[in-house]
């Protein structure tokens, strides 16, 4: 990023947003990175030579997802209600997801993932259970399958598990908000643990675009915490990376245009694909931020009594 004075820094020129570039110097843009390569990587007295810059500038972004998936810990993180139909979209950079939680009066509460599957598609049958088609030969779907508005109606059988209720273990149906039981037929044993929660759980369709929660979700606050690639939707502009990987990433673009080159030596190839992984496990261990407070924090407690 190109050097900007104090009051640019802390108050944007004085336009808006005001928070625009803060937090700005401990990054490099993309642009820079391509730009410096070129500059000072490329040349007919240099190893690489012959090289576009479209070529440069893709392998300069494959570094950077590789990063995003491997070394940042950059978690972004997104609050949204959910709806009453127990669904939340997933943002559009979404890779992978770190955490899922549900907010209550500043709290936060992690959710489950539910083992079970509590959504699917469906194809719509007659009365002999044979499929229908349409006049293109396409076979006819609901909007929901029968799973997904038994789980929206909340009448899916689930299992109580409020340690302080005395129907904690029991079978019963969850219907806006409130349980109800058939019968009563004493305590549940061989609890599934992997669901023991008395939150709501979740199941994420990734190929939908969408996280299916259960019944007693709805209308509550879920805060998403996941990983993005880097990319910020296309716009070369805004994409940056931490300055403890920029000798990483120019490492990285060389190594890639040497192993996709015809007659390189292998010894170069191998040499530069050892460069890139030494400096990427430098970065990660300067980006580890492994300070002398945590880990006195942690040690406190080596001498608590465990009952």
């Amino acid at each position: 990023m190109a050097y900007i004075s104090q009051y640019q820094y802390y108050e944007n020129g004085g336009n808006n947003p005001e928070s625009a570039n803060w937090g700005s110097y401990q990054y490099v843009s993309l642009q820079d990175i391509v730009n410096n390569y070129m500059l000072m990587y490329v040349g007919n007295n240099q190893l690489i030579n012959n090289v576009d810059r479209y070529q440069v500038l893709f392998h300069a972004k494959r570094a950077i997802q590789e990063l995003n998936y491997d070394a940042f810990k950059e978690i972004k993180i997104l609050q949204l209600n959910v709806g009453a139909n127990l669904r939340y979209i997933l943002p559009f950079d979404f890779v992978n997801w770190v955490r899922i939680s549900i907010y209550h009066n500043g709290t936060l509460f992690p959710l489950s993932e539910n083992i079970q599957t509590n959504y699917a598609s469906a194809y719509l049958q007659d009365n002999n259970n044979n499929l229908l088609f349409d006049s293109s030969g396409n076979v006819l779907s609901p909007e929901n399958s029968q799973i997904t508005l038994d789980r929206i109606a909340g009448l899916t059988r689930s299992q109580y598990l409020n340690e302080t209720s005395p129907y904690y273990g029991y079978y019963g149906f969850c219907l806006e908000g409130c349980w109800y039981f058939d019968f009563s037929i004493g305590g549940s044993y061989g609890l599934n643990t992997e669901t023991a929660n008395a939150l709501p759980t979740f199941k994420i369709d990734k190929k939908g675009g969408v996280i299916n929660f259960s019944s007693g979700a709805g209308n509550k606050s879920v805060i998403l915490e996941y990983v993005s690639d880097g990319m910020e939707n296309g716009d070369d502009s805004l994409v940056t990376v931490n300055k403890m990987f920029e000798e990483f990433l120019y490492s990285y673009i060389t190594y890639s245009i040497l192993n996709t080159k015809l007659n390189e030596p292998e010894y170069i190839v191998n040499r530069y694909r050892k460069s890139k992984s030494a400096l990427l496990r430098n970065a990660k261990i300067r980006m580890s931020n492994i300070h002398p407070g945590r880990l006195l924090m942690n040690l406190r407690g080596q001498d608590k009594i465990i009952k």
